[in-house]
């Protein structure tokens, strides 16, 4: 289990399902942990209170990921209340499924916005504030590599774009010993994306394992790229998704 004891992690998109894994696991191995969250305060607190419950410092942020302020502002007050930040997980996302033609401009421009642009610009905020040897670890998609059905061109797009973004953090941070790399989650059973949905089962066929995630089972790369084991690591996107890729 990787150390992560004196170290402060900020979980974007941290209320719940992959999110609450991330900040769970982060904090079980020592870091504290600072989450963003929009709309679900109540479980936001509900984390941060647990968290704090089994012996850490936590802290609950309120932060549209669409807003380019409030992105900043989550990384300043994760500083200025938690004293730094050495651990950036961009997990915040949404998802929109529906045919090309009915894509809105305001669907377009608020995907964007809160999966390419609020990644870039937490990174860039809180690769101000890292000292060397920092993480940036940002949440993708397995339908950044794969796409088996149509409905998803918009949401494949955006997660698509992190990989790019990660390649180019590894190489404007490396000199400082900050890593960047990209996770792309298969199917996970979430509230966003029920392992007893009607669409589970054509979603558990698609992988090579026959079941969906679970929050733990990301979590746990996660856990891996911010510990010292992931210090030689960078510039790399990781598949945990049952083989949903293969």
């Amino acid at each position: 289990m990787p150390d992560l004891s004196g170290k402060v992690a900020l979980v974007t998109g941290g209320s719940r399902g992959i999110g609450a894994a991330i900040a769970t696991r982060l904090a079980h191995d020592g870091a504290d942990v600072a989450l963003t969250y929009h709309t679900a305060a109540g479980k936001a607190a509900d984390v941060a209170a647990k968290l704090e419950a089994d012996g850490g410092r936590a802290l609950a942020l309120e932060a549209d990921s669409a807003d380019p302020g409030s992105v900043v502002e989550s990384v300043t007050r994760t500083v200025e209340e938690l004293g730094s930040l050495d651990i950036l997980v961009a997990n915040a996302g949404i998802f929109a499924y529906g045919e090309l033609a009915d894509v809105t401009l305001d669907e377009l421009d608020r995907m964007l916005a809160i999966h390419v642009r609020g990644v870039f610009l937490a990174a860039q905020a809180a690769a101000a504030h890292m000292t060397d040897g920092g993480r940036i670890i940002s949440i993708g998609s397995c339908f950044a590599e794969r796409v088996p059905t149509p409905g998803v061109t918009l949401y494949s797009m955006t997660k698509s774009a992190l990989t790019g973004l990660t390649k180019g953090l590894a190489r404007d941070l490396g000199p400082r010993g900050i890593t960047a790399n990209v996770v792309h989650p298969g199917p996970t059973d979430t509230d966003m994306n029920p392992a007893d949905s009607p669409e589970a089962e054509t979603e558990r066929a698609f992988t090579a394992l026959g079941r969906y995630g679970t929050g733990s089972d990301i979590a746990g790369m996660v856990s891996f790229l911010a510990g010292p084991d992931g210090d030689w690591v960078t510039g790399a996107s990781f598949a945990v998704d049952g083989g949903y890729t293969a």
